[in-house]
């Protein structure tokens, strides 16, 4: 691409977007310079669009809120003996299993003993060891009981995740980082995938980095939290390919197939969460693109499929097919909304048309229509310079 190519390529919203990351970086003020001038001198003189996003985004800055994710399990609390393993510190906790962090290691205990399917510890443990050695995958260390016969999962520890850098960094994140954390996610979601196996819980939570300097290396990648995952043959025996359970997922990550009863899904599920995931990354706001309430308070998920309604448009039967034959077909669905004025470009308008058009290569209502995990990695905005090794 030509220097006046890449200039004729970027929109007005993408530079504005860049003169607010350099403000809210602090590196305007520390150079003495306006976020404008900083823009457009490096707008007038850089050859090339790389050279140009390198100096709007600024990785060091950005990367700062992080470090002190370093330290979490370190300090502070009671530590506890777990096993073998000693300074266990409790680090977080959900339904069926607390975190502790024992120096380089996480330990997931499992305190919900009662059948709470689809979460299903041991079948976990199985499927993370038939895993084994992939790409992508968070490594399973040892599984134990502990002195209480609790299951006990042992990880190393890994101090980041996606959902603390949406949390913590307030600017834009860097499209070197975004590129080298989506290429690793896509490679070890087509690894899980060539298996048979759907994940059934992508959220940026479970998208794991190993090191709070995530903006200036090249920190592996991993997909953790197994625990409602689908197993084409430890699952059979309980949950049939065509009896798969619909309550799967997590809030505004939800497929629509699930949603309306759709029991035969696929691994589509995942790559439908993977595009919502990708497009919370990539807005400034890292606001996700549909509104959901809790389960507890929502149990019928109305409010998310009006949320997908309203954003995307409601489903035809020309743009999903295969909802024709489900139990509860959408297309009766009160009223018909014509979804966000321009489209995508109107659901995310401040990002780069190559971001954007993987995420709508993602989110499609057809399951069949979405691309999968290899063919995302060929897509233009995972092609291009990453992140430096340190």
């Amino acid at each position: 691409m030509t220097a006046s190519d890449w200039r004729s390529s970027l929109t007005a919203a993408e530079r504005y977007d860049n003169i607010y990351r350099l403000t809210k970086s602090g590196v305007a003020a520390r150079l003495g310079k306006s976020a404008y001038n900083i823009e457009n001198e490096a707008y007038k003189t850089c050859k090339t669009r790389d050279e140009y996003d390198e100096i709007c985004n600024p990785p060091g800055d950005a990367e700062a809120p992080l470090a002190d994710l370093d330290n979490v399990g370190l300090e502070g609390g009671e530590p506890k003996t777990i096993g073998s393993y000693s300074d266990c510190r409790y680090v977080a906790g959900g339904v069926t299993a607390e975190v502790y962090r024992s120096k380089s290691n996480a330990l997931k205990v499992i305190v919900e003993t009662r059948d709470m399917k689809p979460h299903n510890p041991r079948r976990e443990a199985k499927i993370l060891e038939s895993l084994r050695g992939g790409p992508g995958v968070i490594p399973l260390l040892e599984v134990f009981h502990d002195q209480n016969q609790r299951l006990v999962l042992v990880f190393p520890f890994m101090p980041v995740s996606l959902a603390h850098v949406m949390e913590k960094v307030t600017a834009p994140l860097p499209d070197p980082f975004l590129r080298h954390v989506f290429t690793e996610f896509f490679k070890g979601l087509d690894f899980i995938h060539s298996q048979g196996i759907i994940h059934r819980d992508i959220k940026p939570s479970a998208i794991l980095i190993e090191s709070t300097k995530a903006f200036t290396t090249k920190p592996h990648v991993y997909i953790s939290d197994f625990g409602t995952a689908w197993h084409p043959e430890f699952s059979s025996s309980d949950e049939p390919a065509d009896e798969k359970i619909l309550d799967v997922g997590t809030s505004q990550y939800r497929a629509p197939e699930a949603l309306f009863g759709h029991k035969s899904y696929t691994t589509a599920l995942d790559l439908w969460a993977a595009g919502i995931v990708l497009a919370e990354c990539i807005k400034p706001s890292h606001k996700p693109i549909f509104e959901s309430r809790p389960a507890h308070e929502d149990g019928s998920q109305l409010g998310l499929i009006l949320s997908i309604f309203k954003t995307l448009g409601s489903p035809t039967k020309e743009n999903w097919p295969e909802a024709e034959n489900f139990k509860t077909p959408p297309f009766e669905f009160y009223r018909s909304f014509e979804g966000v004025e321009g489209g995508w470009e109107g659901i995310l308008p401040t990002v780069r048309k190559e971001w954007r058009e993987l995420v709508k290569a993602l989110v499609k209502y057809e399951s069949a229509w979405r691309v999968t995990a290899r063919q995302a990695l060929d897509f233009p905005c995972l092609k291009g310079p990453e992140v430096e090794d340190s």
